[in-house]
């Protein structure tokens, strides 16, 4: 194997661990905004987890991050509680900040 094959094998197993660990805290950020509205509509215990998954689960209808958004949104907003797109995506901020400190912690050796 060449210098250039050691280094071409080395960055596409840095880009898959990188693709892994932005996959990772993406699902987590999703669990704590699910825990976070459970939490604002008065789920507990299973109820709030299964509502977790839920969220989820609702990430992969399309790309980014929308999907997500309208859920939450849309469940909030069923539950007639008043919260704002401006709350809703700050959480969905600094949740998403807590996932990746979360995941790259776990993932130190």
């Amino acid at each position: 194997m060449t210098q250039f094959d050691k280094r071409e094998k080395a960055y596409e197993s840095k880009f898959a661990h990188d693709e892994e660990l932005r996959f990772k805290a993406t699902a987590r950020r999703n669990k704590l905004l699910g825990l976070w509205a459970a939490e604002l509509m008065g789920m507990e215990g299973d109820a709030a987890k299964a509502y977790a998954l839920e969220v989820i689960k609702s990430d992969f209808e399309e790309a980014g991050e929308e999907d997500v958004y309208r859920k939450l949104k849309g469940d909030l907003d069923g539950k007639s509680l008043a919260i704002s797109e401006h709350r809703i995506r700050k959480a969905m901020a600094e949740l998403a900040n807590a996932a990746a400190r979360q995941v790259m912690d776990e993932a130190k050796p």
